[in-house]
């Protein structure tokens, strides 16, 4: 049997939000070694350092032209190349337009449907467009969590047993992570990790945390997503332009120091698939503030404090009884311990295996 997979998300330097999923699945798929099954890598450029490397079993397929991939080279490889995919996964919204195979998407979330005005016109026609096509001609949507599945039945009317929920893993750090001090972080700080895009809340939370009465800094870490300029302007329109520092990004062997040093991570989304940062925050012992809505509960579970993400005095409120209290801060580091075991990308990629099996089978 041979499986197709979409690899070009993985294949990219900066691995964030679907990058990280389609990498961590293609590591897990290469590490089971499964005799019955060859994987086939189909990619716009050749395979980075980092991905798994050829072998029987393992193989990787670039093809071209790049403009319009999956619209035009990918659907004609599908059908002209043999012999041709038993079932082809794409790990992120985008489908071959075209398929001879079985075809499983992963829809992360529908922010683009609840947020379109924080979307740029060009990425929003394409995320609308192209993902109601994928979704149309999937056999199977893999999505990350149960709120991100709710909203893809009901906006796409799709049969809900069409929809599949696999939760994803938290990505292993390196311990040997560079002290904060290198890193021009010094002092108590909070911290926010996550792309600097409207739909973060970034701004909010930096106005929340003007009304503190604390020496206490923010860290934000994270590259500049789209229609940063405000969150950028912020610091300095709320009067702590000297109290707020921004990082941009930071390499996976220095978050763990970060993480570990924080008095707690806040992440005060308007709308998340998931929310990874969550689990993350907690695996490295640093209590978490975040939304209550969308997927975010899902996430933290009964270890984390949540507040309503449209309401600056609530953050501000969560926020400063955190800092204040350290035995509630060590009660939220105990429960967070215990909420990461629930997570593993082994997990993620056995369940996600599982149903492109069934796919062959059942074709």
């Amino acid at each position: 049997m041979i499986i197709g997979i979409d690899g070009n998300e993985a294949n990219v330097e900066k691995k964030v939000g679907i990058g990280e999923y389609a990498f961590e699945l293609l590591k897990q798929f290469e590490k089971f070694r499964i005799q019955s099954l060859e994987f086939r890598v189909y990619l716009k450029n050749k395979p980075r350092e980092e991905m798994p490397k050829k072998r029987d079993g393992w193989n990787y397929r670039i093809i071209g032209p790049k403009r319009f991939w999956t619209q035009f080279a990918l659907p004609l490889d599908l059908f002209f190349h043999k012999p041709k995919p038993d079932v082809f996964f794409t790990p992120s919204h985008y489908a071959p337009r075209f398929s001879p195979v079985p075809t499983a998407v992963s829809v992360m979330d529908l922010s683009y449907i609840h947020f379109p005005h924080l979307f740029k016109t060009s990425d929003l026609y394409q995320l609308r467009n192209w993902t109601a096509y994928s979704v149309k001609k999937a056999t199977i949507i893999f999505t990350i969590s149960q709120a991100s599945k709710d909203d893809i039945i009901k906006t796409y009317n799709v049969a809900e047993n069409k929809v599949i929920v696999t939760y994803p893993g938290i990505k292993k750090l390196s311990n040997m992570s560079q002290p904060t001090s290198k890193l021009n972080i010094e002092g108590d700080y909070i911290l926010f990790v996550g792309t600097l895009q409207p739909r973060k809340n970034i701004v909010r939370l930096i106005e929340a945390f003007s009304k503190l009465d604390s020496t206490t800094k923010l860290v934000i870490v994270g590259k500049k997503g789209w229609l940063y300029e405000e969150i950028l302007q912020a610091p300095k329109k709320f009067g702590v332009g000297k109290k707020v520092k921004f990082l941009d990004f930071v390499a996976d062997e220095d978050l763990p120091s970060i993480y570990k040093r924080a008095l707690c991570f806040v992440l005060p989304s308007l709308y998340e698939g998931f929310g990874l940062p969550v689990l993350e925050a907690m695996k490295y012992g640093c209590p978490v503030i975040t939304s209550n809505i969308s997927s975010l509960p899902e996430a933290g579970g009964d270890a984390a404090l949540y507040v309503d993400p449209l309401n600056v005095e609530d953050i501000a409120e969560k926020i400063d009884e955190l800092i204040k209290d350290k035995a509630l801060r060590e009660k939220l580091i105990k429960k967070g311990y215990e909420q990461v075991k629930k997570f593993s990308w082994e997990k993620t990629a056995k369940e996600t295996l599982k149903e492109l099996e069934g796919l062959i089978i059942n074709d």
